[in-house]
C-alpha cells in the first residue's frame, strides 16, 4: 500500500551535517504523521523527529536544537536536516508514515559520524 525510501546517509566527521529525504509513494491519501526513527548497535528504535500534515514537529530531547524536520506535502516527502553532528548520533535512520491509525517503515539509511 505504501513505500518509503530514504536517501542522503554517508559518513561525516563529528560537528558536520547531513541532509536526509525519504519519498513516498502508493495510497498516500490521510496521512497523519510522517517522522524519523534511529536504531543503533546494541539498542532499541528510538523516536528522533515527526511532523504532521498541518506542519507541528516534535524532536527527541538528544536532537532538539541540532535536528530540523521538514514535510512537504504536495511531493510526499519528508526531510531531516542534521547538524552539529555527534558519534553518538551513529545509527540506521528510518523513515515512518502514519496512515489511517497504520505505521509503514522505510528500509533505512546509515549514518556513521566520525570522533
Amino acid at each position: 500500500q505504501v513505500q518509503l525510501v530514504e536517501s542522503g546517509g554517508g559518513l561525516v566527521q563529528a560537528g558536520g551535517s547531513l541532509r536526509l529525504s525519504c519519498a513516498a509513494s502508493g495510497r498516500l491519501f490521510s496521512i497523519n504523521v510522517m517522522g524519523w526513527y534511529r536504531q543503533a548497535p546494541g539498542k532499541q528504535r528510538e523516536l528522533v523527529a515527526a511532523i504532521t500534515s498541518g506542519g507541528s514537529a516534535n524532536y527527541a530531547d538528544a536532537v532538539k536544537g541540532r535536528f530540523t524536520i521538514s514535510r512537504d506535502n504536495a511531493k510526499n516527502t519528508v526531510s531531516l536536516e542534521m547538524n552539529g553532528l555527534k558519534p553518538e548520533d551513529t545509527a540506521v535512520y528510518v523513515c515512518q508514515l502514519r496512515r489511517s491509525g497504520m505505521d509503514y517503515w522505510g528500509k533505512g539509511t546509515l549514518v556513521t559520524v566520525s570522533s
